[in-house]
């Protein structure tokens, strides 16, 4: 997982969607996909997205 973040080291702690399809290099609609499925945990503020880093960085090793 340190190999990981490294390369993510340049994103905040916790990323909004526009954030986390940029790191995965995906649309937002299938990031909305990936959250609403439930496959990277986030948390919902009204309703807006936020996902803490470790999330993806979880979700990451579990699809390697």
């Amino acid at each position: 997982m340190k190999n990981t973040s490294k390369i993510f080291a340049n994103y905040p702690d916790v990323l909004t969607v526009e954030d986390l399809s940029k790191m995965l290099g995906i649309s937002t609609k299938t990031t909305y996909k990936l959250l609403k499925e439930k496959k990277i945990k986030s948390i919902t503020i009204g309703r807006t997205y936020k996902i803490p880093k470790i999330n993806v960085l979880e979700y990451l090793q579990i699809t390697e």
